[in-house]
């Protein structure tokens, strides 16, 4: 038996960088690109800031990272972590960087490069997938989800959304998953055939580059297949009308799972979450699990829940969907079950109750269930639209940019977006974080706020 907590630290939250107050104009910006996302991401975007007139630099961290940039400025770090911290900090001074970006602040090199900003005061941009879905990317100052500066205060967004203008006409992008399947095969067979060059690079994920590129390939071969069969169960529960619950999956390799919940990966919430439905979810109820689009096919979901079902009894009660478009069970669904996914959001968007389980951004009262897991398949009640309403107007206004990474035309959005961002802010005056500095000083650093079971939600793992 393992007891449910949630453990924050609390000066995690503050932001690593503020915005300034006041703009100051900059002569120059030299920015340097850490690890992006498997892809060209970090390469359109040096290409798009360099036609800017920003100098860009990027460092490679292995051979998939090199393949992907092919740009100038390229600097190769083949050293191991111990080395990092003094690396990175001399090619920030060496070459008067003035901003970081980043793809996902929680890979230990990323951590430890921020911490090395901090001192520098030197502000870090950091992308991650859209909070909000579809069609948006996040890029943050200073920190993402459990790192995130944003408040928890729904009088707050509602006083904030109050002073901005109504958004603009937001458009969908195209998004390609066979395009991101051979950019992750790409990336995988580069880093591993210049491991010889990058002989100190340890993923971040859990498999070895070779494993996850075969997965890719055995989604891509077995896709024909996973979509006829998604296709008969969306056609099912269309036909029945029977009413579920939605429980998408995340990555198991994805940090924000890791560092931001109570799991050591996604097996951990699955056995949670099964095991409250078994116990406690009303008999007519059924739960439909959603495979993360990006998955890489390593691990065979559906045979793991399946054993796992079958213990408990409910095989009957549910459903796993290997593709399709979430929005459209998230539309139809009584409720959904998250640990942190940005999954949340659409559901919210569309007056689904949501609980999570783990640090979300969007996680506060008057949004999301704050009861117990096991209360919340009988009763989840409903969002509050205008508190969400208000969040969702703030967190556009300042943590998100409009298009996405697998299509062409969503990079090209993404990157009109990021120069819109960048050219609105600026590294913070040094007087402000001065201030700033010596107030995240007087903050305890090594105080836990520790939620346990009692305080917000009664789970535990349940091992048989």
């Amino acid at each position: 038996m393992y007891e449910y907590r949630k453990t924050i630290a609390e000066s995690d939250n503050a932001p690593l960088i503020a915005a300034p107050a006041t703009r100051v104009p900059l002569p120059k910006r030299n920015l340097l690109l850490l690890q992006g996302l498997m892809g060209p991401l970090f390469r359109r975007l040096g290409q798009a800031l360099t036609k800017h007139g920003y100098t860009v630099y990027k460092i490679n961290f292995n051979g998939g990272d090199r393949f992907f940039w092919r740009l100038p400025n390229g600097i190769d770090f083949c050293g191991n972590e111990d080395d990092w911290p003094a690396f990175f900090e001399e090619t920030v001074k060496k070459r008067n960087i003035t901003d970081v970006v980043l793809f996902g602040d929680c890979r230990a090199l990323h951590r430890a490069a921020i911490h090395v900003c901090r001192k520098l005061h030197i502000p870090v941009h950091v992308f991650e997938e859209g909070y909000i879905r579809p069609d948006w990317v996040t890029l943050e100052l200073g920190g993402v989800n459990g790192h995130s500066s944003l408040p928890k205060d729904p009088e707050w967004y509602k006083a904030e959304a109050a002073k901005l203008p109504p958004i603009a006409e937001h458009r969908p992008v195209p998004s390609s998953f066979v395009r991101r399947a051979y950019e992750g095969v790409a990336y995988s067979l580069a880093t591993a055939a210049l491991k010889w060059h990058y002989p100190h690079w340890k993923d971040y994920r859990p498999w070895p580059p070779l494993v996850e590129g075969v997965g890719w390939l055995r989604r891509l071969c077995r896709r024909k297949k996973a979509q006829a069969r998604t296709d008969m169960l969306l056609e099912r529960l269309e036909r029945e009308q029977t009413p579920y619950v939605l429980f998408p999956l995340q990555l198991d390799g994805d940090s924000q799972v890791r560092l931001h919940s109570p799991f050591n990966g996604m097996l951990d919430a699955i056995e949670l979450v099964l095991g409250s439905f078994a116990f406690h979810a009303p008999k007519h109820l059924r739960l439909v699990i959603k495979e993360h689009p990006l998955d890489n096919g390593v691990r065979d979901w559906c045979a793991e829940i399946r054993v796992i079902a079958d213990r408990l009894g409910i095989t009957d009660r549910i459903d796993y969907m290997e593709l399709g478009d979430i929005a459209l069970v998230t539309q139809k669904a009584q409720a959904l079950v998250t640990i942190n996914s940005t999954c949340g959001t659409l559901a919210l968007n569309c007056n689904v109750p949501v609980i999570t389980l783990g640090q979300a951004v969007y996680d506060m009262e008057g949004v999301t269930y704050q009861g117990s897991l096991d209360d919340f398949w009988s009763n989840p009640g409903k969002p509050d639209q205008e508190i969400f309403g208000a969040f969702r107007r703030v967190l556009i206004e300042r943590c998100l940019v409009a298009g996405g990474f697998f299509s062409e035309e969503a990079l090209e959005k993404v990157m009109e977006g990021v120069l819109t961002r960048l050219q609105s802010a600026c590294p913070i005056e040094p007087s402000l974080v001065h201030d700033l500095s010596a107030s995240l000083q007087r903050r305890p650093s090594s105080k836990l706020v520790t939620a346990v079971a009692s305080h917000k939600r009664n789970i535990a793992f349940k091992r048989s």
